[in-house]
């Protein structure tokens, strides 16, 4: 019998269902200046394929232009990676 998780009040009956949606949370993780290329490369390749200059693949633009306006990324938080700038208190 499998257990179910009602993940959007917090009650779990199933312990590592829970645990891996608290590891992937939606964390920022993309900084500004990656954030600025990656939206500036997403709108350049649709733009591309909007008007016929590449094939079909530019319409892959999507992906940065999405991850730079979210300011997240699902393989940098994979691999714990991080641009963001970190404030020291001096």
């Amino acid at each position: 019998m499998t257990q179910v998780t009602d993940l959007w009040h917090g009650e779990a009956s199933n312990a590592p269902i829970n645990h891996l949606f608290k590891e992937v949370t939606m964390k920022s993780n993309v900084g500004g200046i990656d954030r600025v290329l990656r939206i500036l490369v997403g709108l350049v390749l649709i733009g591309l394929a909007a008007t016929g200059q590449v094939g079909v693949w530019g319409w892959i633009g999507i992906l940065p232009l999405a991850t730079g306006l979210m300011g997240w990324c699902p393989p940098y938080a994979l691999f714990g990676w991080n641009t963001c700038s970190t404030k020291r208190k001096t």
